[in-house]
């Protein structure tokens, strides 16, 4: 058959090329590896070497007494918390309306969510305090003067909260236009829709379940530049983490350098165990 065909599967697979040796990509790794933990582990042996009296780790120890740190990193993780629920609740429905019922606007939603990009934070903070100066005076004689002071309220300052959502709504809107990009949200919503399903039961139980990579990458972005963000809350007058870390960092250098490194190894773990617990249920 092989004589009638002119084919020798033999002969062709005896004459392919041995596979190359892919030893750039354990190149790559390595100075990437070599890129991000280097620094961690200068900064590492910065916060446990002294000179005077060698290896010690007291500045780890002095974590659990020093003054202010549980209050900013509560304070962080509670504007954190507030700021992903807010806007998911306020980009997620408005993504999937416009999708929906208005996709023409898609260009203008999207240029829209993207503008805080362009906009410089020292402008934003200027414009932010000139609004809440000039509105307390508007508002003096009426009963919304009382609730311009309650969101700057420096034991949870809902004002941060809000000034957070515009900084990472372009992070958001990027990761959920991902997500929604890989299924077909109108046949999906239909579907529910025709099965006799509420609009909220559609959106918690349809959509989101399949968008949880999407909404772990949003929240995360979320967590991360509210962790890190200091110059909205230094000049508007709060003091959350990224704040506190500078303050502290004149005096005591390897304090602030320690609890930069604690904070970088927890963001790491949350965003370990989410994709594992996302990968099993993938995976079941």
């Amino acid at each position: 058959m092989a004589a009638l065909t002119g084919l020798e599967p033999v002969a062709a697979a005896a004459a392919k090329p041995p596979a190359r040796p892919r030893w750039w990509r354990g190149l790559v790794f390595a100075l990437a590896a070599a890129y991000f933990l280097i620094p961690l582990g200068a900064s590492l042996w910065y916060t446990v070497h002294n000179p005077a009296t060698g290896v010690s780790f007291s500045a780890y120890g002095e974590l659990l007494t020093a003054e202010g740190f549980a209050r900013s990193l509560l304070l962080s993780l509670s504007l954190a918390a507030a700021t992903i629920v807010l806007v998911l609740l306020l980009a997620l429905p408005a993504m999937l309306a416009v999708r929906l019922f208005a996709p023409r606007l898609r260009p203008v939603m999207e240029v829209l969510c993207t503008l805080p990009l362009v906009v410089p934070p020292i402008t934003f903070v200027a414009g932010l305090t000139t609004s809440l100066r000039d509105g307390a005076d508007i508002l003096a004689p009426t009963p919304f003067w009382g609730t311009l002071i309650a969101i700057q309220d420096p034991g949870f300052p809902v004002v941060l909260v809000l000034a957070y959502v515009v900084l990472v709504l372009p992070f958001v809107y990027r990761s959920l236009d991902a997500g929604l990009r890989t299924m077909d949200v109108r046949t999906l919503v239909e579907a529910a829709r025709n099965l006799g399903a509420s609009w909220p039961h559609v959106l918690l139980r349809v959509v989101v379940p399949n968008l949880r990579s999407a909404l772990a990458s949003a929240s995360f972005l979320t967590l991360a530049l509210v962790l890190g963000e200091y110059t909205v809350a230094s000049l508007l007058g709060y003091e959350p983490f990224a704040v506190w870390i500078v303050t502290i960092s004149g005096s005591k250098g390897q304090l602030s350098v320690a609890v930069s490194i604690l904070s970088l190894l927890l963001i790491w773990a949350l965003l370990l165990a989410v994709s594992t617990v996302f990968s099993g249920r993938k995976k079941s």
